[in-house]
């Protein structure tokens, strides 16, 4: 499958993440000194929400408020596969958030969702519209799949300009995603799901120093792999911009969230697959990258009825 994050680890697809204790949740009012001398994955909840407040109102501009709300979680410690919809249903006991550690897609859920809110109460409804199509929760509603999913269920957030960056310079690869087998193979789930194909554009390696300076604050990035002749998003992460303007790479990998330039990311993506290489491992290679424009006038759309659940037979 081409979930991204899932497959920066595909050689150890099939491991598990232990799920984070709970954050526990003082009593009493939050002072703002408090919030402010802390990283976000040191917080409570409750001190998440009054940060979340406190930041709404000291950066009015979204794309500054992104930057801000990712880098307070710098050096956030990295886990894969976090997030389940326990306790809403029961196939895993994984939870619906995580303040503690992300994965690179939790990462950039929690900051837009925390970006886009003004209290704990917004962010926790504005992460689940993000997370679920139509924030319908549930393991069939989730945005799995980055390509066909998490971009087109969030179009109201952000639009793909990968083709428009790269202009004549533009590279394709077909996809196809069989979520009916993914969630019954994954998730022990039986959903009547057609098989989807798609044909996507990114933009080279090689002409990512191009158009960089084009990349807006803000902006959603999906790195592109490939392996054996297919092409997925592996990784994904948020531009943001150095103190000259420069743009940065925003994003949680292991073993924690940082930033670096796009160059160094890419260096390091080098340096692995010449090891990989030496060791005679078929790793994933680095492709490109797909960039998605933060709009400039976001309209959340409403959370589509949450249905009844469906009644088991008695055994």
């Amino acid at each position: 499958m081409r979930l991204a994050c899932l497959l920066l680890a595909s050689a150890v697809l099939s491991g598990c993440a232990s799920v984070p204790a709970p954050s526990t949740v003082p009593t009493g009012p939050v002072s703002l000194d408090t919030v402010l001398h802390k990283q976000l994955y040191q917080m409570t909840p409750a001190e998440a929400g009054r940060y979340i407040g406190y930041v709404h109102q000291a950066e009015p501009d979204l794309r500054h408020r992104i930057a801000a709300i990712g880098r307070k979680n710098i050096g956030q410690p990295y886990t894969l596969n976090l997030l389940g919809e326990f306790p809403y249903e029961i196939h895993d006991s994984l939870p619906m958030f995580s303040l503690d550690h992300s994965d690179c897609v939790v990462f950039a859920e929690h900051t837009y969702a925390m970006a886009l809110s003004q209290s704990w109460e917004e962010f926790f409804w504005m992460l689940q519209r993000i997370r679920y199509r139509d924030g319908v929760i549930g393991v069939k509603t989730r945005n799995h799949y980055t390509e066909l999913d998490w971009n087109v269920q969030n179009r109201w957030l952000v639009t793909d300009v990968s083709a428009q960056l790269a202009g004549a310079n533009v590279a394709t690869y077909d996809m196809t995603v069989d979520r009916a087998r993914f969630l019954k193979t994954r998730h022990h789930t039986d959903a009547s799901i057609p098989v989807e194909t798609s044909r996507q554009s990114y933009v080279p390696k090689e002409r990512v120093v191009e158009v960089a300076g084009e990349l807006q604050e803000g902006d959603f990035v999906n790195v592109i792999s490939t392996r054996n002749g297919e092409y997925w998003a592996s990784h994904v992460g948020l531009v943001v911009l150095g103190p000259n303007g420069e743009r940065h790479f925003l994003h949680s990998s292991e073993p924690q969230v940082r930033e670096e330039t796009f160059e160094s990311f890419m260096a390091r993506a080098a340096e692995r697959e010449a090891r990989n290489a030496r060791e005679g491992k078929n790793g994933q290679k680095l492709a490109g990258f797909k960039f998605l424009r933060l709009n400039d006038n976001i309209v959340v759309p409403p959370m589509a009825p949450q249905p009844r659940p469906v009644a088991t037979p008695a055994a």
